[in-house]
């Protein structure tokens, strides 16, 4: 039977190792600090904003939420991200995507200052994920790393195929798995026979944003399935395609009106698989821990306060 790679306890592990190093900082000088800018009311960006100002609580991280109107504009959005940089009681920047149409999202990331770019997507951050540099890194595929080596599932010298090439998880998960002596390809719309790419993988990562679409074809038998898309279907026929032969999960879709799925078929990688992560329960809670993470690593970077290990 395959093993369910469960990211909310590796998520509570990496909690606790932060709860001692956020207190040691607050003795030495301070608690960290971090700045959540949150543009207009999109429902889903401010459900993501909540679960980390409860994350900061958790820790003891000070956290400070702004919310300008949709209506601002992008050198209005720069001047309260340069007036946040020039802030000592602030270590972390995240600025919550997706941004409004008119405002050049581009600038806006770039306008943060590297050593407080909690998501690591500043070029110079990512710049120094591809020389292997220490950096912070995407918090979606730091935390994959996280759960990969907790689990104990080896790296070095296994095939990994990445289907999906964002900036946010495709590209920077390909070079930590590179970094890690894996043997990596990446695939994409625009990928030849991809269902025979993706059997030669022993490492699955699915980061393509369409729910279910990586089936049994797609998982070669005994590989390990790391799935980072969470789609949510409200058609009850894609939902009976999908959960069919799942009564629970249907009378769950029949009383919410809705379910969460990944982007690989959840029977056929519980079929396939030697080892997976559920959707949800998976990848999700280690995105916000890896955030936590980078903002504690970044204030003591700042404050010149060593980690227990450091």
């Amino acid at each position: 039977m395959a093993e369910i790679l469960d990211g909310i306890r590796i998520r509570d592990e990496i909690q606790a190792e932060l709860k001692p190093r956020v207190e040691r900082l607050a003795r030495a000088a301070r608690a960290p600090g971090l700045a959540v800018i949150l543009v207009g009311n999109n429902p889903a960006s401010e459900i993501y904003v909540r679960n980390k100002v409860k994350a900061c609580e958790t820790l003891g991280i000070r956290s400070e939420k702004l919310t300008p109107p949709d209506t601002i504009a992008t050198d209005e959005l720069i001047a309260i991200i340069e007036s946040l940089n020039a802030r000592e009681d602030v270590d972390g920047i995240l600025v919550q995507l997706p941004l409004p149409a008119h405002v050049d999202t581009r600038r806006v990331l770039e306008a943060v200052d590297p050593d407080k770019d909690v998501d690591g997507f500043h070029p110079l951050n990512l710049g120094r994920l591809v020389s292997g540099r220490p950096g912070l890194r995407p918090c979606t595929p730091a935390g994959i790393l996280e759960l990969l080596k907790r689990y104990r599932i080896p790296i070095a010298g296994r095939d990994a195929v990445v289907v999906g090439r964002s900036d946010i998880v495709g590209k920077p998960v390909a070079l930590l798995l590179m970094h890690e002596h894996a043997t990596v390809t990446i695939c994409h719309s625009r990928t030849s026979n991809l269902a025979e790419v993706c059997r030669r993988a022993d490492l699955l990562v699915a980061a393509i944003g369409r729910a279910a679409m990586l089936t049994a074809d797609y998982i070669r038998q005994g590989a390990v399935v790391i799935d980072v898309g969470i789609n949510r279907i409200s058609d009850r026929g894609q939902a009976e395609a999908i959960f069919g032969h799942d009564p629970e999960k249907m009378a769950e879709f029949d009383r919410k009106g809705s379910l969460l799925v990944g982007d690989v078929h959840p029977r056929d990688v519980a079929r396939c698989a030697s080892a997976y992560t559920p959707v949800p329960g998976g990848v999700g809670p280690l995105t916000i821990a890896m955030l936590m993470a980078n903002t504690v690593q970044a204030a003591e970077r700042r404050l010149g306060v060593c980690s227990a290990s450091g």
